[in-house]
């Protein structure tokens, strides 16, 4: 009896709820894409980027020293002759000569780089974690914008790379030199032509990227999450190789404006593509708009390798770490 007059009771016709206040908001809750907020993918994104490029930057030295034109000391093509021309000139020094413009620029390009990738991954694939156009055209906005903060850097790091401690003692008197001869614009000079060749990069790549991981990943899905930092290494040195081939005239487009004038390096009267590419050509043959494709292989496979294997690792620490907080283990 008490329980029938207990329903009866709450299906009571005059028993109503009583409606929230006008000024009563529901509290909502947004779920971080993959877990993590966008200041933890701008970490990962800075911690990959440094560990990238530290790591690689020897392979980075001799494209560079290979790519550049002019009077410059390195004028053979081959990677060997270029590597001993450098160890004999400079020593082991000369291959790290302009790492803290790397470090400088590397960090923050970086964070800006994978965060904004990230959050527009999640914008334009509208959840489908197959849709490679998507990968591909979040890749290109990451680049423009990451490209805003690293150019500057990038110059001044090529420029000390090439300088054999003549030209420059460092990075600040690179800076000071560079805005009192050629002023503020020298810094940009090449980012045209950087962004035109990393956003067919980035779209290659993280196209690629995605795409070979979701391929290993499905080969042996049982062993994926015990294997997950060969995935991502395997994907990203893929990834790396093919896109670096695709770019490379570009490649040697930008590192000829970027050092133009550095140690007997022709100095160019346009920075338009077309004026630099005409130039190479008529001196060099169009073999010379693929110089330092092999460094530049052997710079962005592992490179990205590297990069894609830490950035995941960090984000998986990060995942982790929100994981705990949620359930209160870390307080």
């Amino acid at each position: 009896m008490a329980t029938e007059a207990t329903t009866t009771k709450f299906h009571n016709s005059d028993f109503r709820a009583v409606p929230p206040p006008p000024d009563y908001l529901p509290e909502i809750t947004v779920a971080p894409h993959d877990g993590l907020h966008f200041w933890q993918f701008m970490i990962a994104g800075s911690i990959a980027g440094c560990v990238e490029h530290m790591a690689m930057f020897p392979v980075d030295t001799v494209k560079t020293h290979m790519q550049a034109l002019g009077s410059c000391p390195i004028k053979s093509v081959g990677v060997r002759h270029a590597l001993r021309s450098v160890l004999k000139s400079e020593g082991l020094p000369g291959l790290y000569r302009g790492i803290g413009a790397m470090g400088l620029g590397a960090g923050p390009a970086h964070a800006v780089y994978f965060s904004v990738y990230e959050v527009c991954k999640k914008y334009f694939s509208g959840g489908d974690p197959n849709n490679s156009a998507a990968h591909a055209v979040s890749g290109v906005f990451a680049t423009v914008a990451s490209d805003a903060v690293f150019t500057p850097m990038d110059m001044v790091k090529q420029r000390l790379q090439l300088g054999n401690g003549t030209a420059y003692r460092g990075v600040l008197d690179c800076v000071k030199k560079v805005l009192k001869e050629e002023g503020f614009g020298a810094f940009y000079a090449s980012y045209r032509t950087t962004v035109l060749m990393n956003a067919p990069f980035t779209a290659v790549h993280f196209a690629t990227y995605e795409a070979a991981k979701r391929g290993l990943i499905e080969i042996s899905p049982e062993s994926a999450s015990d294997e997950r930092v060969m995935v991502h290494a395997t994907a990203g040195a893929l990834a790396g190789a093919s896109a670096a081939v695709v770019t490379t005239p570009l490649d040697v487009v930008k590192t000829q404006l970027q050092c133009q004038g550095v140690c007997g390096c022709d100095r160019f009267k346009s920075t338009a593509i077309r004026d630099v590419t005409k130039t190479i050509v008529q001196k060099d043959g169009y073999k010379g708009l693929m110089r330092g494709w092999i460094p530049r292989i052997l710079f962005h496979a592992p490179a990205a390798a590297i990069c894609w294997s830490t950035y995941e690792a960090a984000k998986s620490f990060f995942q982790e770490l929100n994981a705990c907080t949620e359930s209160g283990t870390i307080t």
